[in-house]
């Protein structure tokens, strides 16, 4: 029975009380019953299983589709099954081969949702690109994705690895690893970093990849940086494209499409960018303090209500033009302007050891990759608000957090810096970490003071790097667009680049790094491209050199 909107009931219990509903009818209309079988060591009542049980009857109360059933890893079922650990997660064990070790909880809970309707439904709804690759599999795949319930990019993973279990049910099988759960697995595997794929216990991917370059790494048993589609991938007609799903994309987006301008949003990789990976956001207007992940959630929300965004595709080329035509990884772009707010990536060290142990004790992302270093030793390089926000999310999080700072000030703004003492986070002023060390995994780093000219080697788990961020303008710089001396795209004061047609917004512009500036710039160019949509200032310009 469905339940009833109260007139008197606040917004958020008349939306939860929607999606309730919106999920009853999701699974009513699956055409399968979904198996679950859970295996416990005998005794076993740990953290992870209780999880499992409670997710589990939460989903029960909304659908009569699942079915659910444990047994000990003593039971002859286990041994049918080949499960010898626990807590062990099977979904439909007689059509499919998908484990999970774990519990489906914070962003895996949307991973298990999906798993959840793909196994009702019986079918995987990959692209017609990675149907088609599917089909040439001839070989077994055995593949681990390893997660964590903090970390926004690994449901992308986890989908992509699910899709493939579903559609090739005869030679994939698939392990949802979370490592939490199984640190044993993670320290196994060198899964330092989350997420991570393996494919017959070959690495086939660090981070979340596209749908179709996660498919072809997992055919060709080797790490894939790009898909080129098929000639006949699909063509989509638009009054403008925006490159990059992070707060400046976003807000383009909306301002755009209310503007009525024809608008689409293409993302690449986890919609958000850096936000979607910030612990803490403060002081965004009418938030004094929110998650990161959750700023996003409702941005992306608010988008989603105007704007239609193509997630997990990479824009391969941009051809400048009366139409410039959009080239990604799954279809053609014919538009009549483009926004570039491809934002800024993680600027490296650049010192030996940083790439060798990437994934395995170095890292780039606090929120991602802080459980498995509990009760850890690391060190937090940087001094500006991401490094000291990071440095405190770890501490929280139980990890032995010492910040590495090359100067003998931080660049964090005060109130951070004040919040960085508190926590009792030591720091080592004045230096620099001159190299990565190991074996396997990160063991220790070697350290040089600045000041003294001291060098010295110290014990370290693991090596978090947050000290900047390089603009990405791999893109506008093949299209023809021009950069300033420190990189960035080159634009005027409506964000107008050299290229007629062509704007760009958000961090790729340089200035403050901020969110609130990156929205701004966001919804000033969506307003610049409904001007010159309607009077193109490149035709007047024209019109007058002639004259």
């Amino acid at each position: 029975m469905q339940q009833q909107y109260d007139p008197g009931m606040n917004p958020a219990g008349a939306n939860e009380i929607a999606f309730m509903n919106q999920l009853r009818s999701t699974f009513d209309q699956l055409p399968n019953d979904i198996d679950l079988y859970l295996f416990t060591a005998p005794g076993m009542d740990d953290v992870f299983a209780q999880s499992i049980r409670q997710v589990v009857r939460a989903f029960r109360e909304v659908t009569d589709k699942i079915r659910f059933r444990e047994f000990g890893l003593d039971h002859d079922m286990a041994h049918t099954y080949g499960v010898t650990e626990g807590p062990t997660l099977l979904v439909s064990p007689e059509q499919y081969n998908i484990s999970w070790m774990g519990a489906p909880m914070g962003e895996e809970g949307r991973t298990f949702l999906e798993l959840l309707i793909f196994a009702g439904l019986g079918r995987s709804n990959l692209s017609e690109q990675s149907k088609k690759m599917m089909a040439r599999l001839d070989a077994p795949r055995e593949i681990k994705v390893f997660v964590s319930p903090t970390c926004p990019y690994c449901p992308q993973e986890a989908v992509n690895g699910i899709q493939a279990a579903i559609e090739r049910p005869d030679l994939v099988s698939l392990e949802l690893i979370d490592i939490q759960c199984r640190p044993d697995l993670a320290d196994q595997y060198q899964a330092h970093s989350v997420p991570q794929a393996y494919a017959n216990d070959v690495l086939i991917g660090k981070g979340a990849q596209q749908e179709e370059v996660f498919i072809s790494s997992m055919l060709a048993l080797e790490a894939q940086t790009i898909f080129i589609p098929d000639s006949d991938a699909e063509l989509v007609e638009t009054d403008l494209v925006v490159v990059g799903g992070g707060p400046a994309g976003l807000s383009a987006g909306i301002y755009a499409e209310r503007s009525g301008i024809k608008t689409v949003v293409v993302e690449r990789d986890a919609l958000g960018g850096q936000v979607a990976t910030t612990p803490i956001v403060e002081n965004y207007p009418g938030f004094p303090q929110i998650g990161g992940k959750t700023l996003v959630d409702i941005m992306v929300t608010h988008a989603l209500q105007y704007v239609q965004i193509f997630k997990g595709e990479e824009v391969l080329s941009i051809e400048p033009g009366d139409l410039i035509e959009v080239k990604t990884t799954r279809r053609r772009f014919k538009t009549k302007t483009l926004l570039l707010a491809t934002g800024a990536s993680h600027v490296h060290l650049g010192v030996p050891g940083e790439e060798r142990f990437s994934g395995r004790g170095v890292s780039y992302c606090a929120t991602c990759d802080g459980p498995l270093f509990k009760g850890r030793k690391v060190f937090m390089v940087g001094g500006g608000n991401s490094a000291v926000t990071e440095a405190m999310h770890l501490k929280h999080q139980g990890v032995d957090v010492t910040l590495v700072h090359r100067r003998d000030t931080l660049r964090a703004q005060e109130v951070l810096v004040h919040q960085l003492k508190e926590a009792g986070v030591p720091i080592l002023w004045n230096t620099e970490i001159k190299a990565i060390l190991g074996e396997e995994k990160v063991n220790k780093v070697e350290v040089f003071n600045n000041q003294s000219g001291e060098t010295a080697t110290l014990d370290a788990d693991g090596v978090f790097i947050a000290i900047g961020y390089t603009p990405t303008v791999e893109l506008a710089r093949k299209a023809g667009v021009e950069l300033t001396e420190e990189g960035y795209i080159q634009h005027d004061d409506k964000h107008r680049t050299n290229i007629p047609g062509i704007y760009s917004a958000g961090d790729v512009e340089g200035g403050y790094k901020q969110i609130v500036t990156a929205t701004g710039q966001g919804s000033s160019a969506a307003m610049t491209i409904f001007e010159d949509l309607i009077n193109p200032y490149w035709k007047e310009k024209a019109a007058l050199e002639s004259a």
